[in-house]
């Protein structure tokens, strides 16, 4: 990316300290680490132990060191920002990446990591778990042809590939067994990963594709284009409005179903559930006995929660859809919220930025925003009344 001269001129340490971190946090990827190495195993083992013994997970080593880089983070000169705003922004940017730094060094140690979890994503309030049951109440809509998994994860590949030719970024797909998701994306190195032996269905499809090319691509392309690094990077706390954005994109598009918003209630109980001291049997019970979700999910949601040590992220999904929901319907541009991993409450920072040339308007839009395509009357009814 280049940008005008005077530009770096006026704001010369801005500019440096930006590139020192993007350099720092790059190892920063937590997905790369939180993820068990051994799922397909434990999954067996589980299921032969008749859901009685906890799973033993083994983790990614880590490949940088933790101390080394939270001693360079916190060695940078932020004071030297002229700027109040920005300068604080940058502070927070540190302390979050400090934050995540922690997570990833605690990773499989049990309540260590649970706790650092905690301070990088929090937990559901009441109010969100009132939310989750409230979704829940509602009954199962019928199962059509859509919802049947009967492709592989090749089959998959082309269509995520046919879906791509709308954007003219270059698009890397890979498969792997390590992932507990369908699909996720690699911000780092702009990839698609896809699970290797899962089954999809027509309708994951088209979520898939709206959630993960649709918004984390494009986030990840239009975070590249721009000045500062820091929205290729991601903004301090920017998980809620990412997955709120991915799974409002869902929604517009119109492949959202009470199915999937149920499977994000699920994933708040699931982490609620850990609150309680619930260990990884509990959980499953919960889903399994309790709820009567079939056991391959139960699983996948349980493995999603109690992941590391406990994993508090997956409730962020349903808060954050419900945010865009409101911030779409005051009629407000979705636009300043694609402009890299950004998040809602820095919405004015951007625009500020913008002013400013530190920031640029998008260059890949979401096509799903565009026209609103959902006509399912109950998801409209749940989104405006979910408190």
């Amino acid at each position: 990316m280049t940008y005008p001269e005077t530009i770096v001129i006026n704001h010369p340490n801005l500019f440096k300290i930006d590139t020192n971190l993007d350099r720092l946090v790059k190892k920063i990827e937590l997905l790369n680490y939180i993820n068990p190495t051994n799922i397909e195993q434990e999954k067996r083992n589980f299921f032969a132990s008749k859901y009685n013994v906890n799973p033993s997970f083994h983790y990614r080593k880590i490949d940088f060191n933790a101390y080394k880089l939270q001693q360079e983070l916190f060695s940078q000169d932020v004071d030297s920002i002229k700027d109040e705003e920005t300068r604080a922004f940058y502070k927070d940017v540190i302390y979050d990446y400090s934050g995540l730094i922690e997570c990833i060094e605690t990773i499989g140690k049990g309540p260590k990591f649970y706790y650092n979890s905690l301070k990088s994503f929090g937990t559901p309030t009441e109010k969100d778990v009132e939310n989750a049951r409230f979704i829940l109440h509602f009954k199962d809509e019928a199962y059509n042809q859509e919802m049947f998994p009967v492709f592989n994860a090749t089959e998959a590949s082309q269509y995520f590939e046919e879906f791509t030719k709308r954007y003219d970024f270059p698009f890397k797909l890979k498969f792997s067994n390590k992932i507990s998701a369908a699909a996720m994306v690699q911000n780092n190195t702009q990839t698609l990963l896809l699970k290797k032996n899962h089954r999809f269905s027509a309708n994951q499809l088209k979520v898939l594709a709206n959630h993960e090319i649709g918004v984390h691509l494009v986030t990840t392309y239009n975070g590249m284009e721009q000045p500062l690094k820091i929205f290729k990077s991601g903004f301090p706390k920017n998980v809620e409005t990412q997955e709120g954005l991915a799974v409002f994109s869902e929604y517009m598009s119109g492949c959202l179903t009470l199915y999937r918003l149920k499977e994000l209630s699920y994933r708040v109980l699931a982490i609620d559930s850990l609150r309680k001291g619930f260990n990884f049997c509990d959980t499953f019970d919960l889903l399994h006995n309790q709820y009567k979700l079939n056991r391959e999910e139960a699983y996948n949601i349980t493995l999603r929660a109690h992941r590391g040590g406990g994993f508090t992220k997956d409730y962020l999904y349903l808060t954050g859809l419900k945010k865009i929901y409101d911030y779409y319907q005051t009629e407000k541009n979705l636009d300043p919220l694609l402009t890299g991993k950004v998040c809602l409450e820095q919405v004015d920072v951007i625009k500020k930025w913008q002013k400013e040339g530190l920031a640029e308007s998008i260059a890949y839009k979401n096509f799903a925003f565009d026209k609103n395509e959902n006509s399912n009357k109950t998801l409209e009814f749940i989104l405006q009344n979910l408190k």
